[in-house]
């Protein structure tokens, strides 16, 4: 066999292999044996016409082409370890001669991560403050949360949920037919259309009103956009929430109940705390990263980038399908070509690389690692807290490719706590998964008393389409 290097660098060399007959000759068996069972030789039952016989059918070139599948990537690995060459990931090939067979591979090697001097780098915390407010704000939000909803014998006001039979008609073709449906309106509510909320104050159960309102010239569906829409609204409920006092029995009613108020206010101000704290953790880990990457250098293979932006393209692409939708129709809706939209996903891709990149090896240099028993405890601690679906979530957890899955998120949050530590000049060991967990509230606040009623979504985002949106 007979290797040539070309273009060798730190991160990337091309290998020129010819391989000799002698070379070729144990795959080429390999193949026969593979061959003789699917061939049909006259004179032989199937799987048992000698090599010559097969060979003299087929030809030799047959035996070659079959045994390129396996006898290429052996005899490459067998070059890279005779050469003490590692592949950071798949070589390119490209076949040059068939008799006998002669290949080039490109392979990119070890990227180059210089890290720089970390402890030069410089976070800037906000202290973690909870002030009454706030409190008083969660403790108003689980009195809301806790009463149930009730019919009210008023006109309607902001903050009421209601239910509508909502008509609509734009440049006479009709775009809302909605019955019975719930909604609660807010002023500021663009949703469906702005000013829809406006219109039902004041109204009382069982009247009916027609209005009409513009549709916004960034309307979602181009079709309705700056045209006006006529509504007509029939009020069928009005319901409203009475709020409890807040007093010792309101505390014995939130989750698993409080003995006092002042247990509960005393709750809510550490969980607060907990949950800003944790913000702030991760917030330094951003900041820290953001200028990590600022700071390190990396010589890798143009091969990997490629790489790298034909994953990300193909997770998008994917994301595309599952929306059902083919990409030449999602291309043509964004108005770009597959060329414009890959250049504009480089950018996305070239940092995600990178950020791996320096993560990894940050990871490397101060010998980072996930053991199977922190693998197995994070997924204990998921299926704990996946209530009825525990069978299901232990047989998704069952695969190896979840568990890698799961050990890949526990070693990044290990490297980025153990990254905020090197910066801010503090040493020990890096928090557990379970302690991590700890740390972390489960939504950023406490859960609440659930109401009798579903809210409806219409009061924080439009639709992309001019019609009343609900739970």
């Amino acid at each position: 066999m007979n290797v040539t290097k070309d273009s060798v660098s730190p991160t990337e060399v091309t290998l020129n292999i010819e391989m000799t007959p002698e070379d070729e000759e144990p795959f080429v068996t390999r193949s026969y044996r593979r061959l003789v069972t699917r061939v049909n030789i006259p004179g032989f039952r199937p799987g048992k016409a000698p090599r010559s016989i097969v060979e003299q059918q087929l030809g030799r070139s047959a035996l070659i082409q079959e045994a390129l599948d396996f006898m290429v990537p052996e005899t490459l690995d067998q070059v890279l370890k005779d050469e003490n060459l590692q592949a950071f990931m798949e070589p390119q090939l490209e076949i040059l001669e068939m008799e006998p067979v002669s290949f080039k591979a490109v392979v990119p090697l070890e990227p180059v991560v210089d890290l720089g001097d970390m402890a030069s780098i410089e976070l800037e915390r906000q202290p973690v403050e909870v002030t009454d407010e706030q409190v008083d704000e969660l403790l108003e939000r689980l009195r809301f949360d806790s009463a149930p909803w009730e019919p009210a014998d008023r006109p309607v006001q902001f903050g009421d949920l209601l239910t509508l039979n909502v008509h609509g008609t734009i440049a006479g073709e009709e775009a809302i037919n909605d019955e019975g449906i719930d909604f609660i309106p807010q002023q500021d509510n663009p949703s469906p259309i702005p000013g829809f909320s406006i219109y039902l104050e004041g109204m009382t159960e069982g009247q009916e009103k027609e209005f009409t309102l513009p549709i916004p010239e960034d309307h979602g569906q181009e079709q309705y956009a700056g045209k006006d829409c006529s509504v007509k609204v029939e009020l069928l409920s009005i319901k409203e929430k009475i709020l409890p006092e807040l007093d010792d029995e309101f505390a014995k009613g939130v989750r698993d109940g409080y003995e006092s108020m002042e247990a509960l206010t005393s709750f809510l101000r550490q969980q607060l705390t907990d949950h800003a704290e944790h913000a702030s953790n991760r917030q330094a880990e951003q900041d820290g990263l953001d200028k990590l990457l600022e700071i390190s250098t990396i010589q890798a293979s143009q091969m990997i980038y490629d790489r790298e932006l034909d994953s990300l393209y193909e997770e998008r692409e994917r994301s595309v399908r599952n929306q059902r939708l083919d990409m030449d129709t999602y291309l043509s809706y964004i108005g770009k070509s597959e060329e414009e939209w890959r250049e504009q996903l480089k950018p996305q891709a070239d940092q995600r690389l990178r950020t791996f990149l320096v993560l990894r090896k940050l990871a490397q240099d101060e010998e980072i690692e996930v053991d199977t028993d922190e693998v197995q405890t994070e997924i204990d601690t998921m299926i704990n807290q996946s209530g009825e679906s525990q069978d299901a979530m232990r047989q998704a957890f069952s695969s190896d490719n979840a568990k890698d899955s799961i050990r890949s998120s526990l070693l990044s949050r290990k490297v980025m706590q153990r990254l905020v530590e090197i910066i801010e000049g503090r040493s020990g060991s890096i928090e557990t998964s379970e302690e991590a967990d700890a740390d972390e509230p489960d939504a950023g606040e406490p859960e609440a008393v659930e109401p009798d009623s579903v809210e409806s979504e219409a009061a924080s985002e439009p639709s992309n389409e001019p019609e009343p949106e609900a739970e």
